[in-house]
């Protein structure tokens, strides 16, 4: 078995809830979420290439600065077709293989900024272990463990008897993916079609780690975290 680990960063020129996102400055970092992300896998121990999947010549750039001999980092350009804010996520789900051409492939994303290299190796340590115990891939999440309703504001978690709150932690625990890691081998992508398989492990990751910025709010939100705690 080939266990090299890529992985796979995709970022796409423009946002539509969050002007500049990627690439923005970020706590005073110049170069914002991608320059930062690239720090961190930069820093793993665990990871053996970095695919940066991108139509944004900024973002092509700060790889650039970082690893200029593209020993670690492989900037490859996506074709436009691929960045449209049309294009499904199954389309490029089929193309990452193309461009990725062995092992094992971990996809994750510059807007989740307190997945650290300490959090990639620890995942793909565990990923390992239970290849080995029959799992096909891993996914990480957050424990949801609330009331839970849908917009006919009916409660979905649990059976409400009447008059009758129970406590929140009698309630079953959901699992919410918050899309720090999908992780799994190039074999599943050509196979399933998919970035998981039919029989993901879920990694428990705590709120700070599984923090993902999708609006504005969450950028100021996880600037104010990063300057409390990552800000040396």
């Amino acid at each position: 078995m080939n266990n090299q680990v890529t992985f796979f960063l995709p970022i796409r020129k423009g946002s539509q809830r969050v002007k500049n996102k990627n690439t923005r400055t970020f706590a005073g970092i110049e170069g914002g979420l991608v320059r930062l992300k690239l720090e961190q896998l930069l820093k793993s121990t665990r990871i053996d290439q970095i695919v940066l999947s991108t139509n944004d010549e900024v973002s092509m750039e700060i790889a650039k600065n970082l690893d200029s001999s593209e020993s670690k980092i492989k900037v490859v350009p996506r074709p436009e077709e691929l960045c449209l804010d049309i294009t499904s996520l199954s389309e490029l789900i089929k193309y990452v293989p193309t461009i990725i051409k062995k092992g094992h492939i971990l996809w994750g994303h510059a807007t989740t900024p307190f997945a650290t290299a300490e959090v990639y190796d620890q995942v793909v340590d565990q990923y390992f272990n239970q290849i080995k115990n029959g799992y096909d891939s891993l996914i990480t999440i957050l424990e949801l463990q609330n009331f839970i309703l849908n917009k006919e504001a009916k409660i979905i978690n649990y059976e409400h008897s009447e008059g009758k709150w129970p406590r929140t932690q009698d309630l079953p625990v959901l699992y919410e993916v918050n899309h720090a890691v999908f992780m799994t081998s190039r074999v599943i992508y050509l196979n399933n079609l998919d970035r998981i398989g039919s029989k993901p492990y879920l990694f428990t990751q705590n709120k700070i780690e599984s923090f993902d910025i999708d609006w504005e709010e969450d950028f100021l939100i996880a600037e104010a975290i990063y300057d409390k705690l990552y800000r040396n």
